[in-house]
C-alpha cells in the first residue's frame, strides 16, 4: 500500500489501483501538517496537526475520504442513517469503517492513542454509501433518539496544537469465506487490548471476591427484595426476582417503588436457570448446602412451567398495583398468590404479538440449559425428558428452508411472520445439537444442520443480525421502517449482537458434530464480527475500567453490558480449535469485565461514582451491579452513565455464573502444553519457559488455584506470589 499527495489530496493505492482519496482540511484558515508513517502488518498511520495562535470557533473539523472503487460490502461501528447524523466517540469500542469488494478490503481505524484527548473537541465518524464517502473528524453531538447521534453546533478549538489521526490499510483478504474484520480486530487487540490486558486490566481482584459479594447481597443483605420463594401447584420453588432498584436498598431513606412487575424469568437475557446453575457450581465447590438448596428451587421453577403441546412460557409474574403515600404513587406487587404464567414483554406488540405469545428462542435456551445442567452439573432425567418433549414440537415448526420461527400464537401455536427467518434460529441449532449429542438421535442433528445452513446462506453474509432485542427493547428506532431492510445511507441492517453470538456458538457446535471445516471457518468470521463490539482500550471519556466489555448493537450506547460474561467462554472454546491466543485473552477480559460495575470496596473508582449518584449506599449494598454503563449514550466524571437497578440474572448473578462455569471448565489457569501457551484467568500472569511455566499472582493474595490442561486434566496448587510449575 502506498499513500501519495496528488493535487492537494492524498491517494491510497495498492498494486497500481486507486483505493481511496482523503483531504487535509483547514481549521480556521490554518492548513495542517500531515505526517504519514508505516505501522505494523501493512497499516499506515496518518496524523494531521493544526497549530493555532488563537482560539477558533468552528462547528466541525473533518477529513473526507472518497472511495475510488465500487464496494459490495460496507461496515461501520454504528449507524448514521441520515445526513447530519454521525458515529460519536462514545461508541468507539473498536471503531472502524470498512469498505470491500470481494477480497479487496479497505479499513480506516481512528488512532485511539489520541482520540478524545480534548474534552471540548470530541471525535466522530460518518459514512454515506451512495456517495462512496466517509469521514473522521471532531464535532459536538446531540442524541435525538435512543441511541443515535446528530452533529451539533458550538465547538471551539483552544489555541495551541490540534491533532486528528487514523490508521489505514488496503489489502487482499485471504481465506474462504472472506473475513473483512480479521485484520482490524487483530490490529486493535495487539496495539491496544493486549498491553492493557498484560497489566491486569480490567481488574486484578480475585473473582471469587465478587461472587461472595453477589451471593451475600442476593441471599442476605438484600434478601427481602431479591430472593423469592413460594409454591406453584403445591411445589416449592424459588429464585431471585427479575429486577430491583436503588429504592429497595435497606439503606434507602424513603418508600420503595418497583421498576417493573415482580417476576422471575427464564428468557435469553434474564435466565434464572442460568444463574442457578452458577449458584449450584459454587455450592458444590464450597460445600454450601444452603446455596445448593436455593439453586435446586430455581431448577424446580423452570420445570414447573406448564407445557402446551410441547411449548411452555418463560415468565412467572405477579400482579402489580399503585399505592399512594403522602401524595406520591409507588408501584407494588400483590405477591405470589397472584402469580401467573406469561412470556417476555420484549416483543413486537405493535404488530399484534403480545406477552401471551410463546418465544422459541427463550424456550430453546432454557432447554439447552436443562441439558447442560443434566450433563455437566448433576443428572436429572426430568430435565432431559422436558427438553426432549419440547424438541419434538420444535422439529414440527421448521420451515422448508430450515428456519425456526420466533413467536407462536398463544392458542393456535401458529408461527408469526415477524422474524420468521431470523438468526434467532441459531439458538435452536445449538439446543438440537446438544440434544443429539446427549441422546444419540441423529434426527436432531439433521434438523440443526439444515437450520444452520439456512442461516449461513441468508443471514451471515449480509449481516442481517435482527432479533427481538434489535427493535423491541430500549432502542426501538427503525422497527417500522427498517425491519428486514438495509438502511440505504449505510448499506447496513440495524444489527444486534446476541444473535451473532448464538450463530457463532452454533457454528462451533456444528463443527464439533460434523467435523466439517466450513463451519469452523464461518465461525471464526462470525467471532471476528462479534469482536468488533468489544472494548479494546481505556477512553478518557469512559470513567470506569473499559477493557474487555461489550456493547450491544449499532444503535445503542452501552459499555460493559452484561452479555460479556455470556460470550466469554465461547472465545475460550474457539481458542481450543484455532490456537489464536487473542481469542483466549479476549475471553478472559470479557469475563473480568462482568464485575467492573459492582458496587464494592474492591472497585474504589466505581464505588465513588456510585456514591455520587446514590449517597445512601453503604456496606449492605456491596454486590449491587448495574447491567451496563453509559447506556443513554453519554458518561461523565460526576456519575453520568451510572444506573439505578440490578438484574441478578443479567448482572451480578450472571457474571458469577460465568465465573463458576469457566472455573469448572478452564480453571484459574489454563495451560496448553501442545501449543506451549498458558493463560491466567483469575488475575494470574503465566510465562511459559522450557522447564514449565511461571505463575505470578497479580492480585497479591495467597490462594488456592485450579490449573487445567488442554487434555482436561487438572491440579490444585497454592499460589503465594510467584510459583514455578513444572510441565509434565
Amino acid at each position: 500500500m502506498n499513500i501519495s499527495e496528488v493535487q492537494g489530496k492524498y491517494l491510497v493505492e495498492t498494486d497500481g489501483e486507486n483505493r481511496v482519496r482523503f483531504d487535509a482540511p483547514a481549521l480556521g484558515g490554518v492548513e495542517p501538517t500531515v505526517d504519514i508513517v508505516d505501522a505494523d502488518d501493512g497499516w499506515q498511520r496518518v496524523h494531521m496537526t493544526w497549530r493555532l495562535d488563537e482560539p477558533v470557533q468552528q462547528d466541525e473539523l473533518a477529513i473526507r475520504f472518497e472511495v475510488e472503487f465500487d464496494p459490495d460490502f460496507w461496515w461501520a461501528t454504528h449507524l448514521a442513517p441520515e445526513d447530519g447524523y454521525c458515529i460519536a466517540q462514545h461508541v468507539f469500542r473498536s471503531p472502524a469503517i470498512i469498505a470491500a469488494k470481494g477480497r479487496d478490503v479497505l479499513v480506516m481505524a481512528p488512532d485511539l492513542d489520541i482520540c478524545g484527548a480534548v474534552e471540548a473537541n470530541p471525535w466522530f465518524m460518518d459514512y454515506d454509501v451512495p456517495a462512496k464517502a466517509f469521514w473522521l473528524g471532531m464535532a459536538r453531538t446531540e442524541i435525538p433518539e435512543h441511541v443515535l447521534y446528530r452533529k451539533a453546533p458550538g465547538m471551539t478549538f483552544a489555541a495551541g496544537q490540534v491533532t486528528l489521526g487514523f490508521y489505514i490499510a488496503a489489502y487482499q483478504a485471504e481465506g474462504d469465506p472472506v473475513n473483512p474484520w480479521e485484520r482490524t480486530v487483530q490490529f486493535y487487540w495487539d496495539r491496544y487490548g493486549r498491553p492493557l490486558f498484560q497489566k491486569g486490566e480490567p481488574g486484578t481482584v480475585p473473582m471469587d471476591t465478587y461472587v461472595k459479594h453477589t451471593y451475600n447481597w442476593a441471599f442476605n443483605s438484600w434478601k427481602d427484595a431479591v430472593w423469592q420463594e413460594f409454591e406453584i401447584d403445591g411445589k416449592r420453588v424459588g429464585a431471585p426476582g427479575f429486577i430491583v432498584n436503588v429504592t429497595q436498598s435497606p439503606n434507602y431513606p424513603g418508600e420503595y417503588s418497583l421498576r417493573e412487575f415482580l417476576s422471575i424469568w427464564n428468557q435469553t437475557w434474564f435466565s434464572s436457570l442460568r444463574s442457578a446453575s452458577g449458584v449450584m457450581r459454587y455450592a458444590k465447590r464450597t460445600g454450601d448446602k444452603e446455596l445448593a438448596e436455593k439453586a435446586n428451587l430455581a431448577k424446580e421453577l423452570a420445570l414447573a412451567a406448564p407445557m402446551k403441546d410441547g411449548i411452555f412460557p418463560s415468565v412467572y409474574a405477579t400482579e402489580t398495583y399503585d399505592l399512594e403515600i403522602d401524595g406520591r404513587r409507588y408501584r407494588r406487587s400483590r405477591g405470589w398468590d397472584s402469580g401467573f404464567w406469561m412470556n417476555s414483554d420484549r416483543c413486537p406488540q405493535e404488530r399484534g404479538i403480545t406477552p401471551e405469545w410463546y418465544h422459541i428462542a427463550d424456550a430453546s435456551w432454557t432447554c439447552l440449559l436443562m441439558l447442560r445442567w443434566h450433563e455437566d452439573i448433576e443428572p436429572d432425567t426430568r430435565l432431559l425428558e422436558y427438553a426432549k418433549t419440547y424438541a419434538e414440537k420444535l422439529l414440527t415448526l421448521q420451515d422448508g428452508r430450515g428456519f425456526f420461527p420466533a413467536w407462536l400464537h398463544p392458542e393456535t401455536l401458529e408461527p408469526s411472520p415477524v422474524l420468521f427467518d431470523s438468526p434467532e434460529t441459531s439458538m435452536s441449532v445449538t439446543f438440537l445439537l446438544k440434544l443429539a449429542q446427549v441422546t444419540g438421535d441423529a434426527k436432531y442433528r439433521e434438523a440443526a444442520v439444515k437450520a444452520l445452513d439456512a442461516v449461513i446462506e441468508e443471514i451471515v453474509p449480509e449481516g442481517r443480525w435482527e432479533d427481538y432485542e434489535t427493535y423491541w427493547s430500549c432502542s426501538p428506532w427503525g422497527k417500522n421502517e427498517y425491519l428486514g431492510k438495509m438502511i440505504p445511507r449505510n448499506a447496513a441492517y440495524k444489527r444486534n449482537n446476541m444473535c451473532t453470538f448464538w450463530t457463532a456458538e452454533a457454528l462451533l457446535e456444528a463443527y464439533h458434530a460434523t467435523k466439517q471445516q466450513r463451519y469452523l471457518d464461518w465461525g471464526r468470521r462470525t467471532m471476528d464480527e462479534l469482536a468488533t463490539a468489544q472494548q479494546v482500550w481505556q477512553p478518557p471519556f469512559i470513567h470506569v475500567p473499559a477493557l474487555g466489555g461489550f456493547g450491544v448493537m449499532n444503535c445503542d450506547g452501552e459499555w460493559n453490558d452484561s452479555r460479556q460474561t455470556l460470550l466469554a467462554e465461547l472465545f475460550l472454546e474457539y481458542y481450543k480449535e484455532l490456537g489464536d491466543p487473542r481469542l483466549f485473552e479476549r475471553g478472559i477480559a470479557a469475563l473480568k469485565a462482568g464485575f467492573v460495575m459492582m458496587y464494592c470496596p474492591e472497585n474504589p473508582q466505581q464505588k465513588a461514582l456510585w456514591e455520587q449518584v446514590h449517597p445512601h449506599f453503604g456496606p449492605e449494598d456491596y454486590g449491587f451491579t448495574m447491567e451496563n454503563y453509559g447506556h443513554g449514550g453519554v458518561a461523565d466524571k460526576a456519575g453520568g452513565g451510572i444506573g439505578v437497578f440490578t438484574i441478578f440474572d443479567w448482572g451480578n448473578g450472571a457474571a458469577s455464573e460465568a465465573r463458576n462455569r469457566i472455573h469448572d471448565h478452564f480453571g484459574d489457569v489454563y495451560i496448553d502444553r501442545k501449543r506451549n501457551q498458558g493463560f491466567g484467568i483469575d488475575s494470574i500472569r503465566v510465562e511459559m519457559t522450557k522447564a514449565g511455566c511461571t505463575l505470578s499472582d497479580l492480585a497479591n493474595q495467597p490462594r488456592d488455584v485450579k490449573v487445567v490442561f488442554e487434555d482436561g486434566a487438572s491440579k490444585n496448587i497454592h499460589l503465594n506470589g510467584v510459583l514455578q510449575l513444572p510441565i509434565e
